[in-house]
C-alpha cells in the first residue's frame, strides 16, 4: 500500500508529531504509516484522513501490487 500522508501533511504545515496527537498514536505509527510498514484499521485511516481533510480514497493508495 502507498500512501500521500506526507504531501497532505506538508500542505498542511503538520508535523508527524502533530498529526499522530491529532489521531492519538505514537509518532512511530504515522512513520510506519508513511513509509508503507503499516496498514492501518479502517478506523485509524478514517481518522488520519480526516485530521487530513481528505478522504482515505485520497490518502492510501490501493493497488494489485502483482501487477
Amino acid at each position: 500500500m502507498q500512501t500521500r500522508m506526507k504531501e497532505f501533511r506538508a500542505r498542511m504545515g503538520m508535523t508527524q508529531a502533530a498529526l499522530a496527537e491529532a489521531v492519538g498514536v505514537r509518532r512511530e505509527t504515522i512513520v510506519f504509516l508513511e513509509k508503507g510498514k503499516y496498514n492501518p484499521s479502517l478506523r485509524l485511516a478514517w481518522q488520519v484522513a480526516s485530521a487530513l481533510e481528505t478522504s482515505i480514497d485520497e490518502l492510501f493508495l490501493f493497488g494489485d501490487e502483482d501487477k
